[in-house]
């Protein structure tokens, strides 16, 4: 059975591979070598696979510098984006700063205003009150007056019955003593008109001061709206951006007040009444104002202490972000735990918030590393450095130029390394740079 399934598989082998001879002569012998139809089957599909082969590993080839080439150009534009979403949010920033100071002149001045419109009120409240005492001064004397003149009509009424009933008495008595009460009606008649008169100037006068006043407390109202308005926007851009950087702005505000709570408090409450009275309504608005004022304050030097601000000024590209990546030495796949930004070499780098130094010099992988240790608990690093231009122990502040950008240690090409680091665990650093592009 097996012989007769070999002939038969023989004999469709001879039909598509017939037996070939390959002759090979030499100048004195002929020799030549068959290929029989197994022979020829093995060498056929051996030269069909390695053809197959090439075929497939061409086109793998080829899809795979395709897809490197599109993931290439893909990286571009992601760098290109990252890189006018950079350059817009420094705008914006730079605007915002603007803002910020205008609205801080502005609050300024009308805080001068207020103090100004203060004694202006306390000056018209002492004259509504010397006015109101002039009035009663004056009325007092009106009702005395009267009264002497209706004692004074009675008197005369009694002599001129008195007259009448006696017959007796001298012409001459009665003429000088009607000339004498006529004397004194007249005077006392006059003064009556006078302090009428001074009366109801001292009425119009009340009623202009009135109009006075309260065309003051309009204006103060209007004043303290707008200060109302702007403490309303500069605190809530700095409270969103704590928030957005995932800081807790009661515990931060309660650090900032311990380290900076000095005789008196940042701002002492203001008082317009000098006679023990209930605070006014414009008392506790004028309260509320310093109150915000106070927090818009520690809002500021929490933002001073704290790493709202990009480490480079200069145009740079964002070449790596917080996470996961392919690692550019070995290719394998591990944590990155800042941002990576590529420029010229020697671009200066600035610290992104106060603090003090707390390494300045080499570190394995890092290279030449400067370490600043801020409030809060926050810590910055700045790698691969070219030049360090600050010392351990040094004191910074925001902005201050602390190194220059290199190449230095684990490094692929000249680039900054940044990191923020919060109670020694690592954060993405874009959270503090996002959080403070519309306020700096």
């Amino acid at each position: 059975m097996r012989t007769r399934l070999a002939i038969k598989f023989h004999a469709l082998l001879e039909r598509h591979f017939p037996e070939r001879r390959v002759f090979l002569k030499s100048d004195t012998d002929t020799r030549f070598i068959r290929l029989r139809p197994e022979t020829q089957l093995i060498a056929f599909t051996g030269v069909s696979l390695a053809v197959a082969w090439s075929i497939i590993a061409t086109a793998i080839l080829l899809m795979d510098s395709i897809g490197s080439g599109n993931f290439r150009e893909q990286a571009k534009r992601d760098q290109r984006t990252y890189q006018e979403r950079l350059n817009q949010i420094s705008i914006e920033r730079d605007t915002r700063e603007e803002e910020a100071l205008a609205a801080h002149e502005r609050f300024n001045a009308a805080l001068v205003q207020i103090s100004v419109m203060q004694s202006e009120l306390l000056e018209s409240e002492t004259r509504r009150r010397e006015l109101e005492t002039g009035i009663e001064v004056i009325q007092t004397t009106l009702r005395d007056t009267m009264k002497e003149r209706e004692t004074a009509r009675t008197a005369l009424a009694a002599l001129q019955a008195e007259e009448e009933g006696s017959a007796h008495v001298a012409p001459a008595e009665l003429l000088a003593s009607a000339g004498f009460m006529t004397d004194a009606l007249a005077r006392t008649a006059a003064e009556r008109d006078q302090i009428l008169a001074d009366a109801q100037d001292a009425l119009n006068q009340r009623d202009g001061l009135e109009l006075e006043i309260k065309l003051m407390r309009e204006k103060n109202d209007q004043i303290f709206r707008q200060l109302e308005e702007a403490m309303a926007i500069s605190v809530e851009p700095l409270d969103k951006m704590f928030r957005q950087a995932g800081m807790p702005t009661d515990r931060i505000l309660e650090e900032v007040r311990r380290g900076y709570s000095g005789q008196g408090g940042p701002l002492t409450p203001l008082s317009l009444s000098t006679r023990g009275e209930e605070p006014s309504a414009d008392e506790l608005r004028t309260n509320q104002i310093l109150n915000q004022m106070d927090t818009l304050n520690l809002y500021r030097i929490a933002a001073q202490q704290a790493p709202f601000a990009s480490p480079v000024r200069a145009a740079v590209r964002f070449t790596s972000g917080y996470g996961y990546r392919r690692d550019p030495k070995t290719g394998g796949r591990r944590m990155h735990n800042g941002l990576d930004f590529a420029g010229p070499h020697g671009t200066d780098i600035f610290a992104t918030a106060d603090g003090v130094v707390k390494h300045a010099g080499w570190q394995s992988g890092f290279g030449r590393l400067v370490v600043i240790q801020h409030a809060f608990g926050i810590e910055t690093r700045y790698a691969h450095n070219s030049r360090i231009r600050v010392k351990a122990g040094q004191r910074v502040s925001r902005g201050d130029h602390i190194a220059d950008m290199g190449s230095t240690g684990r490094s692929t090409g000249t680039h900054l390394h940044y990191e923020i680091r919060v109670n020694k665990r690592p954060v993405n650093p874009m959270t503090y740079i996002k959080a403070a592009r519309n306020v700096f």
